[in-house]
C-alpha cells in the first residue's frame, strides 16, 4: 500500500464520479477528459486484475476508441482475427467472415482484457486524468439534484464526494447498483467455465479465426493472442482453475482430431460461472449502469465488454451536453431507452449461442451441426452473423423510419470519417455550412458521396438529415452555448 503522502486526495466534489476502472469505466472516463466535463474515477482494486474473460474487441467498439484515441495503440499490440468458425473437430461448419464489412476495421482485434484496460489507463493519462485506486464505493445519499457517495479510502478513512451524477462501471455485483435499488433479473445457470491463456508447442490449432470446436464431449473455444498465446474457453464441471494437464485434455477429447499439442507455458487459469441478466433500469435519477453492472451475458461471440464500452460512448455526450446545458436533463433518459434494448437483445442471442454450442445429446448435435452447416450455405446468412458479432447492426431508429437516412443508425466512417467526439456536419460537395463554426465542437466534412446534409453524433450515430438549414436547427443552441 502506498504511503499517506503519496495517495493523490480524493476531491470532495464532482460533476460525474465514475465507480469501476475496467474497460467501460475507462472509456466513459477518457471520454469525458476530451469533452471536458470534470470527473473522478474510483476503484477498489490496486491495480489491473489479470485473469479477465474479455479477449476480442470488435469492429464497432474499434470505431469508437479511434475517436477517443485508443484504437490505433489496440491494433499495434493485438492479432488481427478475420472473424469466427464453427467447426465439429473435423469440417468448418460455418465461418463468419469480417474482411467485407463496412468498417476501417474489418476485423476482430483478438487482445486480452488487461492490456485493452492498459492502453485505455494511459490515454486517460496521456489526457490528464487518473484513477484513484483502492477507493471502494460504500453508500449513496441523495443531495438534489445530485448525490452524496460515501467512499472507504485506502487508509480505511471514510470519505464523502459530492457528485451531480453517479455512474456504475463496477460489474456484475454493483455496489452501485444494490445502493439505487435497481434490480438485476434474469438467470445464473448451473454452468462453469473454464478459462487459460497458454503457450503450446505443434501445429498451430487455429490461424485467424476465433474457433468454435464443437464435439460429444463438449464445446472448445481456441482463440490466437498476440505473443503466440491462446485463449482457451471451455464448459467445466470442475470449478478449480485448470492446470496444463487438464487444459490439454480439453484440446485432445474436443479439439481438432489431428491436434498434436502440448501445453509449454500457462500464462494464467481461472474459472467463471455465466450469468444472464439485465439490470430493469439503466438509470435511477442522478444514478447511472454502464457495462457489466447494467448487463451480463454469455461471453460466446465476444459481445460484453464491447458492449460495455458503447453504453459508455453513448452516456458520455449526453452528460457533457446536459452539463453545459446544451439540452435538457431528460436527454438522459434516451440512454436506457437506447442501451436497454441492446443489452436486452444480446443476452437472448449470446443465450441461445452458447445453448447449441453446449448441446451434449449425440443426436441433437448431429442435428445442430446439419442445421448450422445448411443456414451457411443461404446466401447472406453468413454476412449478417459477421454483422451482429462485430455489432456493426446496432442502432437506435424507429421502425416506422424506413428511408436511406434513418435518425439513430450508425454512420460509417468509410462514409463520413471520424472527427473525435465532436458533432459532425457532412454536407454534399459544393455547400457551405449556414451554422457557426466552433471548431472544437463541430466538424465540418463536404463528401461529393452524399445527396443531402447529415449530422452525425459524438458516438456516430444520424441525429438529423435533409437541407442543410434543417440540419444546422438541431446543432445550433448547443454552439451558441459554447461561447460562454
Amino acid at each position: 500500500m502506498a504511503s499517506a503522502s503519496t495517495i493523490p486526495v480524493l476531491p470532495i466534489q464532482t460533476e460525474v464520479l465514475i465507480v469501476g476502472a475496467g474497460p467501460a469505466g475507462l472509456t466513459l472516463a477518457a471520454s469525458l477528459r476530451l469533452l471536458g466535463v470534470d470527473h473522478v474515477v474510483i476503484d477498489h482494486n490496486s491495480a489491473i486484475q489479470s485473469g479477465s474473460k474479455a479477449a476480442a474487441v470488435q469492429p464497432r467498439a474499434l470505431e469508437y476508441l479511434d475517436r477517443i484515441g485508443v484504437s490505433e495503440h489496440l491494433v499495434q499490440a493485438g492479432v488481427r482475427g478475420r472473424g469466427f468458425c464453427v467447426h465439429d473437430r473435423e469440417n468448418t461448419l460455418l465461418r463468419a467472415c469480417y474482411d467485407d464489412l463496412d468498417t476501417p476495421y474489418p476485423y476482430v482485434l483478438l487482445i486480452s482484457q488487461q492490456d485493452t484496460e492498459k492502453h485505455l489507463l494511459e490515454r486517460l493519462a496521456q489526457l490528464g486524468g487518473m484513477v484513484h485506486r483502492d477507493h471502494q464505493f460504500l453508500s449513496v445519499t441523495d443531495d438534489f439534484p445530485g448525490i452524496v457517495a460515501t467512499i472507504s479510502g485506502p487508509d480505511g478513512a471514510l470519505r464523502a464526494i459530492s457528485a451531480r451524477y453517479l455512474v456504475g462501471c463496477d460489474g456484475v455485483h454493483s455496489a452501485v447498483r444494490t445502493a439505487a435499488g435497481i434490480d438485476f433479473p434474469g438467470a445464473a445457470p448451473e454452468q462453469w467455465f473454464a478459462i487459460a491463456d497458454v503457450h503450446l508447442s505443434g501445429a498451430p490449432m487455429v490461424k485467424q479465426d476465433t474457433t468454435f470446436f464443437l464435439s460429444p464431449a463438449g464445446m472448445l473455444l481456441v482463440s490466437p493472442l498476440a505473443g503466440g498465446q491462446y485463449r482457451i474457453v471451455a464448459p467445466t464441471p470442475d470449478r478449480s482453475a485448470p492446470r496444463p494437464a487438464d487444459i490439454e485434455r480439453l484440446l485432445v477429447d474436443r479439439g481438432p482430431r489431428s491436434a498434436d499439442v502440448r501445453v509449454t507455458e500457462l500464462v494464467s487459469a481461472s474459472t467463471y460461472r455465466v450469468q444472464e441478466r439485465v439490470a430493469q433500469r439503466f438509470r435511477a435519477g442522478p444514478i447511472f449502469l454502464v457495462g457489466d453492472a447494467a448487463h451480463t451475458h454469455s461471453p460466446a461471440g465476444g459481445q460484453g465488454m464491447n458492449t460495455g464500452i458503447q453504453d459508455a460512448g453513448n452516456l458520455a455526450w449526453k452528460l457533457q451536453a446536459v452539463l453545459n446545458r446544451f439540452a435538457p436533463d431528460e436527454l438522459l433518459d434516451s440512454y436506457h431507452r437506447e442501451r436497454h434494448p441492446v443489452a436486452a437483445g444480446l443476452v437472448a442471442f449470446t443465450s441461445q449461442f452458447a445453448k447449441l454450442a453446449t448441446v451434449r445429446d449425440p443426436a441433437a448435435g448431429r442435428l445442430r451441426n446439419e442445421v448450422l452447416a445448411a443456414a451457411a450455405a443461404v446466401p447472406g446468412v453468413t454476412e449478417w452473423i459477421a454483422a451482429k458479432l462485430a455489432q456493426l447492426d446496432i442502432g437506435y431508429t424507429e421502425p416506422s423510419d424506413q428511408g436511406v437516412h434513418r435518425v439513430g443508425q450508425r454512420v460509417s466512417p468509410t462514409i463520413v470519417p471520424s472527427t473525435g467526439l465532436r458533432w459532425t456536419l457532412a454536407l454534399p460537395y459544393g455547400i457551405e455550412p449556414r451554422v457557426p463554426i466552433e471548431p472544437d465542437v463541430l466538424a465540418v466534412r463536404q463528401m461529393r458521396e452524399l445527396d443531402t446534409a447529415l449530422l452525425i453524433r459524438p458516438d456516430g450515430y444520424l441525429a438529423a438529415h435533409g437541407a442543410p438549414a434543417d440540419v444546422a436547427d438541431h446543432l445550433l443552441p448547443y454552439l451558441l452555448n459554447t461561447r460562454g
